[in-house]
């Protein structure tokens, strides 16, 4: 949930806990299927982490979950903060934490101007934090000062009649809640094209597992070309000889730090497919049966306008 809103989360959460009850199922399970119950959360690689946790967990923790910010923090996926907050939260430590709505709420507090992504802000933001936390009653604490910022202290439109923080906050003081956290620099988001290609047979299309880092590492995907100019020997080099075309409407889909325009193109086999290259997993993915693996929210999109269609 730390970039995703609660409700949001929550059927993930449930369908995910209830197929991984603890740690050493989700240990054992194949990343597909971790990945299959993640997709249309996005941010792909805490799913990818939060399974290699649970394997190191498993295989160099007994299947116990360590209690040590130094070993919490060797998990992949588990920064300081995550740390601090199944410290406090589960073990009762007294471990300050500093997600988005922490860093909103002392920002505010105390009228601290500067992008806290900046590293000298956040260093004095980690300060506060470390000041602020009890020695006794953390758990309390965290949850609280979490949920103030998610319920009240929100990004817009503040609820500042109902915050028992009022009396002392700088900011209401002042009348600037909303000049508070100070806002990232803008930065122009570039936009990227790319081609993708949707080999048909019959109901089945042809997609290939993506490498585990980058862009859907990890997914299933179509294959991809940079330029419809390349179209045919992108299709050729697949091993399909004899096929036709059909332009799909294009669309965009965008990440945090750029723009990606996606033009898909049906490819019609005429015959079978005989061979495949091979230097990566394939599937042919068939619409009428869906299989159980991780596809990112434009081949998701993809499926259902064919499912529809076709």
């Amino acid at each position: 949930m730390q970039q995703t809103q609660v409700k949001t989360v929550i059927p993930f959460y449930q369908r995910f806990m209830q197929r991984f009850p603890d740690v050493i199922s989700l240990a054992d399970a194949p990343i597909d299927e971790v990945l299959h119950l993640w997709t249309g959360l996005g941010y792909y690689a805490r799913a990818r982490n939060l399974h290699k946790a649970a394997q190191q967990v498993r295989d160099q923790h007994d299947g116990k979950f360590p209690d040590s910010l130094a070993q919490l923090i060797d998990l992949p996926g588990i920064g300081r903060s995550t740390a601090g907050a199944i410290l406090s939260i589960a073990c009762g430590q007294s471990i300050s934490i500093l997600d988005g709505n922490v860093k909103r709420v002392l920002t505010r507090y105390l009228a601290i101007e500067g992008w806290p992504g900046n590293k000298a802000i956040e260093t004095q933001l980690w300060d506060y934090a470390d000041q602020f936390t009890p020695s006794k009653n953390a758990d309390l604490y965290t949850q609280a000062i979490m949920d103030l910022g998610a319920t009240l202290c929100t990004r817009s439109k503040p609820n500042c009649d109902q915050c028992p923080m009022q009396v002392n906050c700088l900011a209401y003081a002042q009348g600037r809640q909303t000049d508070y956290p100070t806002k990232k620099p803008k930065k122009a988001i570039p936009t990227k094209t790319t081609v993708m290609l949707l080999p048909k047979w019959q109901n089945q299309i042809l997609i290939y597992k993506r490498p585990a880092s980058g862009i859907w590492g990890g997914l299933f995907g179509f294959y991809e070309t940079d330029d419809v100019s390349e179209l045919h020997s992108a299709i050729t080099g697949l091993g399909i000889e004899h096929f036709s075309t059909e332009e799909m409407q294009a669309f965009r889909h965008t990440f945090s730090h750029f723009h990606l325009v996606i033009q898909p193109i049906l490819v019609h086999l005429q015959q079978p497919p005989t061979s495949m290259v091979m230097e990566q997993e394939v599937l042919w993915y068939d619409l009428g049966a869906p299989q159980n693996v991780g596809l990112a929210a434009p081949t998701k999109k993809l499926f259902s306008t064919l499912s529809k269609d076709y």
